[in-house]
């Protein structure tokens, strides 16, 4: 069984270098926000703005658990899912995590102009968005660190990351 769970925070480049590994490694790529969407029929922004992000988070943990993945799968997750229920013991339990893991001025950079797509960021801008996103890494790196593997985020490569996992797993 080879289940690559990606983690790390929004802008991490989860799906980008998810798609690239999957190819690289011939596996199925599974991108858990899209399944969510498909599953309800709207975007997750749509989603926090219907319901809420309790009944997000419900909903994002009750897909990682039901979905049916092949045996080599890599699989993208949201940012803050292995930060709630037992989620994150759950994909170690499951398969190898990696932590895509970057600063938070780095991971500005890459959220660009793309932050009306994600509703905890939309209105803060500047200093108030790099204390925000500071913040929340502080908060949910006590979750991030229990992955089984860690790399840094900033020229990580689909090869780089695939000699990772190989040298610690039995892929």
């Amino acid at each position: 069984m080879a289940r690559i769970f990606l983690i790390g925070y929004m802008g991490s480049g989860k799906t980008t270098l998810g798609r690239k590994l999957a190819t690289r490694l011939n596996y199925q790529f599974i991108d858990l926000d899209h399944v969510l969407e498909e599953q309800a029929g709207m975007t997750i922004a749509e989603y926090f703005a219907s319901f809420s992000e309790t009944a997000f988070r419900v909903a994002e943990s009750e897909i990682l658990k039901s979905t049916a993945y092949p045996e080599n799968a890599v699989i993208s997750t949201g940012g803050g899912l292995p930060c709630f229920f037992d989620n994150m013991e759950w994909m170690n339990a499951n398969g190898t995590t990696l932590y895509i893991n970057l600063n938070p001025k780095a991971l500005i950079s890459r959220l660009g102009n793309n932050k009306d797509d994600r509703p905890i960021l939309r209105d803060k801008h500047g200093d108030e968005l790099l204390a925000f996103i500071t913040e929340k890494l502080e908060e949910r790196n006590a979750f991030y660190l229990k992955a089984n593997l860690i790399a840094d985020g900033l020229n990580l490569t689909a090869e780089r990351a695939a000699a990772l996992i190989a040298e610690k797993t039995e892929l």
